[in-house]
């Protein structure tokens, strides 16, 4: 690190409330530490926001000193994007907070807040609203690609319920974008990324949700086949309270699986129901139409506990690999794909999920937020996973071929949260399909010489401005 980074940096420390973390401070190895293991990255430094006014300061020295930036929220970019090598990560984790205004049924959360900060704290209120399937993911990141979950088919994207949202820009200047100010902003925020700038507060519309009914219904692998087929039939027809992402498995042991089908590889459907308690039974009584289910279960339970259910099976420290596609229909092609890779999981964590992405999901326009795929039907990842290091490449490998072989069945584009590692720029257009110039002129007016640009890349209209271009 040259003389004048290291000044700044002090002069970043002597500016800031929260800390400023280099090589030589011992908190620096947590500092990196991100969700995806298979991430090694070394910012020369790690900025911890406390506020807005950190973030705007932070902004102002990295750009003025022509670094790079990196920005972090939760942590959980399975590309590794909220770090990079010899530059600074702006880091929101202490902006973890949750106000919840249950008249309005509106609550506020900080741009380094978790679906499980915002889950406890609307959840004292019975509110709720889609936010993944994980606690632990950063809501920043998971609201600004768009953002699905298990509320989705009842009401829409994460992106669909954002109101309102504080952004520090490129030049250092903080505004509010909505539907009323800076409205183009807003737009090109509900699925366009990281690209436009950071938010440091989100203002999202909740919905009366309380005790859900949760149901995981697993068969042999081997019924894959047959299991698909009818899964893409019944699904979309079912009512908008019900949800149910497919996933191809190792059922791990503990509860609430029987220890005899612990280990054992299986194709099944996690359900959440949002409707009249009593009607969860009837309207799952399907379920065996494609043959008798080797294992269901059903029970009420707090939204909150469907949310975190999955968080100690998948802790941080995890190598990951994940690539993703949209789809708007499962061709018996593609269905002969996923029983061949579902025979041959890698390792016992390794799984591929198909979220649902219809219902409400489909009620706004094609064209009225950045999310370009309002024709999809399900939002697909396949992902390698594992603890041990050794096992990064098979996983990477199993991935990579699983994905190659599905692509031709898909639409083309994918959640952009789901683009790997080591993907072409031509995914991210890709993506956005006939939207990319709409965002890529947005990027022109609020980020012209693309300062941010370690994310999922839209570059300015123009093209003509470097990305390390100081403003």
């Amino acid at each position: 690190m040259n003389g004048t980074t290291l000044e700044t940096l002090d002069a970043m420390r002597s500016a800031l409330r929260g800390p400023v973390i280099g090589p030589q401070d011992p908190e620096y190895r947590t500092a990196r530490t991100v969700y995806n293991a298979m991430i090694d990255k070394r910012p020369a430094a790690v900025v911890r926001c406390r506020d807005t006014a950190d973030v705007m300061a932070a902004v102002d020295f990295v750009r003025d000193e022509g670094l790079v930036l990196a920005v972090r929220g939760g942590g959980h970019s399975g590309a590794g994007l909220c770090l990079v090598d010899d530059g600074v990560t702006i880091d929101l984790s202490p902006m973890r907070w949750a106000h919840i205004d249950p008249t309005a049924r509106t609550a506020m959360a900080g741009g380094g807040a978790t679906p499980g900060d915002l889950d406890h704290a609307a959840h004292a209120f019975r509110l709720a609203t889609p936010a993944g399937i994980q606690s632990t993911t950063g809501l920043g990141g998971l609201t600004l690609g768009g953002g699905h979950g298990h509320l989705t088919r009842r009401y829409g994207l994460t992106a669909d319920n954002l109101l309102a949202a504080d952004v520090v820009l490129a030049d250092g200047t903080a505004v509010t974008a909505s539907g009323t100010t800076h409205p183009d902003l807003f737009w090109a925020l509900r699925g366009g990324g990281g690209n436009f700038g950071i938010v440091t507060s989100f203002t999202f519309q909740m919905h009366p949700v309380g005790t859900v009914g949760v149901a995981i219904t697993l068969w042999p692998v081997d019924r894959t086949p047959d299991v698909l087929r009818w899964y893409r039939d019944f699904l979309p027809q079912a009512p908008e309270d019900l949800n149910g992402f497919f996933a191809a498995l190792t059922v791990p042991p503990g509860p609430p699986f029987p220890e005899e089908i612990h280990g054992q590889k299986m194709c099944g459907v996690v359900w959440c129901w949002t409707g009249d308690p009593g009607l969860l039974e009837a309207t799952l009584k399907p379920v065996s139409d494609p043959g008798p289910p080797a294992f269901h279960f059903a029970a009420p339970m707090p939204y909150t506990a469907l949310q975190s259910m999955f968080d100690e099976l998948l802790p941080s420290g995890l190598q990951w690999y994940w690539r993703g596609n949209f789809f708007d229909r499962i061709t018996d092609d593609a269905i002969a794909v996923h029983a061949k890779y579902a025979e041959n999981l890698p390792t016992d964590l390794s799984t591929m999920h198909l979220y649902p992405v219809d219902g409400a999901a489909h009620r706004p326009g094609p064209d009225d937020t950045a999310w370009a795929y309002r024709d999809a039907i399900w939002s697909g990842v396949i992902a390698g996973i594992d603890p041990d290091p050794d096992n990064a490449q098979s996983l990477r490998q199993w991935c990579v071929d699983y994905w190659e072989e599905l692509y031709p069945h898909s639409m083309g584009g994918t959640y952009v949260n789901f683009i790997g590692a080591g993907e072409t720029p031509d995914r991210v257009r890709a993506t956005y399909r006939d939207h990319y110039d709409r965002l890529a002129a947005i990027k022109r007016t609020y980020d012209p010489y693309n300062f941010f640009h370690t994310n999922q890349n839209i570059e300015p209209a123009d093209g003509s401005v470097a990305a390390s271009t100081v403003l």
